[in-house]
């Protein structure tokens, strides 16, 4: 059997990573954009969106999750983000404290649209440095 890895096939599969790396899940979305785009160069500007928006949604659900928590129950990193407001989620992409901060963004019931901007933010720009390490930029 011959399988061959199409760009459709690729994109797919870069959406569910990106996706579940940035939830509690652990994974490495940059190694699946790095080997879309060189399997696939025609497909960068695709997949750098991609990319953004499925991590941007795992993001948004581990915010989603925070709101889940009850109040009396404050994530440790809360303090920050309540320091600092939805500008902190610039941090978003970060290991470890990232998923803090998504949740804890959540808990704090900061404004959804302005996280979900700036997270999507920080996380496109972590995206762009891997699309220039791989000299497609």
């Amino acid at each position: 059997m011959d399988f061959a890895f199409t760009a459709e096939a690729g994109l797919a599969g870069l959406f569910l990573a990106s996706f579940l790396s940035a939830t509690l899940l652990p994974g490495g979305s940059e190694a699946v954009l790095f080997a879309v785009i060189r399997l696939h160069p025609e497909q960068t500007l695709a997949a750098l969106l991609l990319a953004t928006l499925g991590n941007t949604l795992g993001g948004m659900l581990t915010y989603y999750m925070g709101r889940l928590l009850p109040q009396h129950l404050a994530p440790q990193k809360s303090a920050l983000a309540r320091r600092r407001g939805p500008p902190i989620l610039l941090l978003a992409w970060a290991p470890i404290i990232g998923d803090a901060l998504c949740a804890a963004a959540g808990w704090l019931r900061l404004p959804p649209a302005a996280c979900a901007a700036w997270m999507a933010a920080g996380k496109a720009a972590r995206y762009v440095l891997v699309v220039a390490g791989a000299g497609m930029v």
